[in-house]
């Protein structure tokens, strides 16, 4: 398996050339950025690192926000018995 990294960047008539072996470099974990006259334009990644990548930013962004708020401690046991009131 190829080690995910930084993408690579690739022309658009490679990638048109040559995409069932950059297919095959995306299911084994590589990523690239298609350029159109060197200007990036696209990215070739595995599905659901769209969604990977999403999901860590947003846990990374709530770690920040715990840690910058102010902790309070919670009487679990009383809150059940308010419950039951």
């Amino acid at each position: 398996m190829i080690k995910a990294s930084e993408p690579v960047e690739i022309g658009a008539y490679e990638a048109k050339s040559r995409l069932p072996e950059y297919l095959r470099q995306v299911r084994e974990g590589r990523r690239f950025v298609i350029t159109q006259r060197g200007e990036p334009v696209a990215e070739l990644v595995p599905v659901g690192a769209v969604e990977r990548l999403r999901a860590t930013r947003a846990a990374t962004e709530l770690l920040a926000f715990v840690g910058e708020s102010p902790r309070q401690t919670v009487d679990l046991k009383a809150l059940i018995e308010e419950g039951r009131d």
